[in-house]
């Protein structure tokens, strides 16, 4: 289904306002910027640099075969731009990952000083990674739960220091076959965050991981491996920015989730990246027998976004949940989604999609609910509400269902929708100018994901969306 609105003229004088986190920092200080382009001796050169097994290095080496050999996927957003050539594939900031913000380089802190990461981390997490361009530069964990087992490090320290257990499950959940992205961040993949739950242990403040570009030309391939074990919880809040710039930017992360048996795990990310990063990211869980995971997504920013976090229901009881937003603004395409593939029988599945396009955005969500045979007894509902806010924008739904199974119940609607005029004629009459009533109505519409997330995120949300709809109607 293809939508597109015609709304009153008043909405025409759109602006998406200045982009808060298009600053950079000087790199002449960086410990090493790798050569533009990609070759085989460029992922042997990444390997070698991080003195990695012999059995990582084929897997990058193989992933970049596989990578050339697949095809530039032509459907959702135009791909075809990607100069794979001028592109950084591995730039070292710092000489290693520090345990205080005091140690970390002047630049590099001082920029998450103004992101408001170490003050966040004081006041309400649990532990904290901050990776600037290639590798993390900061990590800390709380010591209680250190003690009990927990392991939160990045992926880069997690291949040498807990080799068996990285090896049981890296790109188990996502080969590098899956697809063209996920090949090239298997060849190219640094940083990311390893985080290992033991049964049992309740973590009771996120986890964050905070990822920045600050060079130009940059590729971030940033992986993301979690174990949260029998009967354990986490909650992993991840935030991503870059600099503003002329040319492009690619960001392609694979994240890898297993939820055992009785285990909760909640996966939040806010990224709002600048409007030149292509975010071709690919997401997936598998929760088994009476387990819960839930994927809290919220897209602002970047040139083109193709990310559809998916849950694979493996068990019996199983749960899982996505809501996600999209906020499309001019020159921007976000194409987003979810996918729920119900393995066992009794499982149940959420998709909650919200989308709001402006000046000449386009947002789109592609999704699946799928029912392998044998799975009787599944229930998946799902819900995308798009908002346009003028003429221009445009709002797609491209739902996919497959049911192999008779004892299932599945619902899919889809609304779109334009702020109404009745809407602003009532809260102006209250005193408020169109502008702010407008971004009133918006701020509503994305409540369901706002009041799911921990008060601070859902102050800086609010916050992000009100910089969005900053001078949108005048």
């Amino acid at each position: 289904m293809s939508t597109r609105l015609d709304t009153n003229s008043e909405n025409e004088n759109v602006d998406i306002g200045e982009y808060q986190y298009g600053f950079h920092d000087p790199t002449d200080k960086y410990v090493f910027t790798g050569q533009k382009g990609l070759n085989a001796a460029v992922v042997a050169q990444i390997s070698e640099m991080k003195n990695e097994p012999a059995w990582m290095r084929d897997f990058r080496l193989k992933s970049f075969e596989i990578f050339e050999s697949k095809p530039t996927p032509q459907w959702g957003g135009n791909l075809n731009e990607i100069n794979y050539q001028d592109i950084h594939y591995f730039v070292r900031a710092s000489e290693g990952q520090e345990r205080s913000w005091e140690d970390v380089p002047d630049d590099i802190r001082k920029t998450y000083d103004r992101l408001g990461i170490p003050e966040a981390e004081k006041k309400f997490l649990s532990g904290v990674k901050a990776q600037y361009e290639s590798e993390v530069v900061y990590g800390s964990l709380q010591e209680d739960l250190a003690k009990q087992g927990v392991i939160f490090t990045d992926t880069d320290s997690a291949l040498r220091d807990h080799p068996e257990l990285f090896k049981e499950y890296f790109g188990k959940i996502i080969p590098p076959d899956d697809n063209k992205f996920a090949a090239l961040n298997s060849a190219v993949w640094s940083g990311g965050s390893f985080v290992y739950v033991p049964p049992g242990v309740h973590i009771e403040f996120p986890l964050q991981a905070y990822f920045r570009i600050n060079s130009e030309n940059m590729g971030q391939f940033e992986r993301t491996l979690v174990i949260v074990d029998e009967g354990a919880s986490c909650h992993y809040v991840e935030g991503c920015t870059a600099p503003t710039y002329s040319s492009n930017s690619l960001h392609s992360a694979v994240v890898e989730i297993i939820v055992k048996k009785g285990g909760r795990f909640r996966y939040t990310t806010i990224q709002n990246w600048s409007n030149n990063v292509y975010n071709l990211v690919t997401k997936r869980a598998f929760a088994y027998e009476d387990s819960l995971m839930e994927w809290v997504d919220g897209n602002l920013g970047s040139k083109l976004t193709m990310k559809y976090p998916a849950i694979f229901l493996m068990g019996e009881g199983a749960r899982g949940e996505t809501l996600s937003i999209a906020f499309a603004g001019k020159g921007q395409h976000q194409d987003a989604g979810a996918k729920m593939v119900h393995c066992a029988p009794n499982t149940s599945s959420r998709i909650i999609s919200k989308s709001i396009s402006k000046d000449g955005g386009r947002s789109s969500y592609r999704g699946l609910a799928k029912v392998d045979p044998g799975a009787h007894g599944c229930k998946s509902n799902v819900v995308c509400d798009a908002l346009l806010l003028d003429p221009e924008s445009r709002s797609d739904t491209y739902p996919y269902i497959e049911i192999e199974e008779d004892d299932v119940a599945i619902e899919h609607e889809a609304s779109v929708s334009k702020i109404g005029e009745e809407q602003l004629f009532y809260l102006m009459s209250r005193g408020l100018t169109e502008a702010e009533a407008s971004s009133m109505i918006v701020t509503g519409f994305i409540e369901p994901l706002v009041k799911e997330l921990p008060m601070e995120y859902a102050v800086e949300m609010n916050r992000l969306i009100e910089l969005q709809m900053e001078g949108s109607i005048g």
